[in-house]
């Protein structure tokens, strides 16, 4: 089959005869190749993970529990550069994905739309929902309170600022002015320009010191200084923060921490040197989010975030990593279809 191959470190390929991945139990089987569509995240970039992917199930596993058959179009995400099962990863014909970690995709929604969905989900599941414990969706919050959400214009910031107005909060977040309209049709409440000099000390000011939670999308070390500068400083509950990265917080007053989507499939697994036990509640809590989520799309209450389709398939990849490296790419998330691959 197609595939894009991590070859070494900092080193992939194209080539057109890698072997299918073995189906497991619980898994199945999914075609990506025909009008289906890989996705480009951040974590591409740092790490080459091939995660976001929409396809058709031809393939399901023996112990598979999930309300599926052969030909179900799926969106979801996969885990690509893991040491422990190195076939794994979506920039291929053909990919394995664990039961219950994906959702059907709706007729009226193109493959395309679909591939920008799963680590969005996924990574806003477990940091605005499972860490920071604000109300579901499906059980919005009496009274609106105020989050943060920084990188707005970010896939998982237009899902999270939609699924945070859907559970009740009164949303904050941060974009550049040319992705205001695109966030206020998301339902952002207020949007701040995070070039703008003290933009945390006016996001403090605006929230009259009394915002307690934030969601970091953009993890840098901009990004974290401003959210530092926004959050309350009043006493009581501690304020929660929570990024996509490690940091090193400055203030005893936050709790803070980070939150790393690939522990929803609940099973260990090693990147590099760093080995990561199996965290069977983040699998647990990804499945019952998962179907919640999958329940509001069919529904028309969540919109994709913007697709551009590049040209050329998987060999186009590398390219548009080297975009994303250099900030180029904003507002929108980079798509390939793996049938263009030639």
């Amino acid at each position: 089959m197609k595939a894009l191959i991590v070859q070494d470190v900092g080193v992939a390929k194209v080539v057109d005869d890698a072997n299918e991945p073995s189906l497991r139990p619980d898994y199945v089987k999914v075609k990506v190749a025909e009008v289906a569509a890989v996705a480009l995240n951040p974590t591409d970039w740092k790490t080459l993970d091939e995660i976001g992917r929409a396809g058709s199930i031809v393939e399901i596993g023996s112990e598979v529990k999930s309300d599926v058959k052969k030909g179900d179009r799926i969106w979801g995400f996969v885990h690509g550069c893991n040491y422990l099962n190195p076939e794994d990863g979506a920039f291929a014909e053909y990919i394995v994905a664990k039961d219950d970690i994906f959702g059907k995709v709706p007729d009226f929604m193109s493959m395309e739309d679909a591939a920008t969905l799963g680590v969005a989900v996924g990574t806003n599941g477990q940091g605005i929902y499972q860490t920071l414990k604000l109300p579901l969706p499906t059980q919005p919050a009496e009274k609106p309170l105020p989050l943060l959400i920084y990188g707005g214009s970010t896939a998982t910031g237009t899902i999270g600022i939609q699924l945070a107005k859907l559970s009740g909060l009164h949303v904050t977040t941060t974009a550049s002015p040319n992705n205001f309209e695109l966030l206020k049709s998301r339902g952002a409440d207020k949007i701040f320009d995070y070039n703008e000099p003290d933009v945390g000390e006016k996001i403090r000011e605006y929230t009259n010191n009394n915002l307690k939670h934030v969601f970091d999308t953009i993890s840098l070390p901009s990004s974290f200084a401003i959210c530092v500068a926004a959050i309350s400083t009043t006493s009581g509950p501690k304020a929660q923060y929570t990024a996509l990265l490690p940091v090193d917080f400055p203030r005893d007053d936050v709790d803070s921490g980070f939150t790393m989507a690939y522990t929803c499939w609940g099973e260990t697994f090693q990147r590099g040197n760093w080995h990561c036990p199996a965290k069977l509640e983040d699998y647990d809590f990804a499945v019952k989010f998962i179907k919640k989520v999958d329940g509001l799309i069919a529904q028309k209450k969540l919109v994709p975030h913007p697709a551009t389709v590049g040209t050329n398939g998987l060999h186009r990849i590398l390219d548009a990593l080297q975009l994303m490296r250099e900030d180029k790419i904003c507002g929108t998330k980079l798509v390939f279809r793996i049938s263009d691959t030639v």
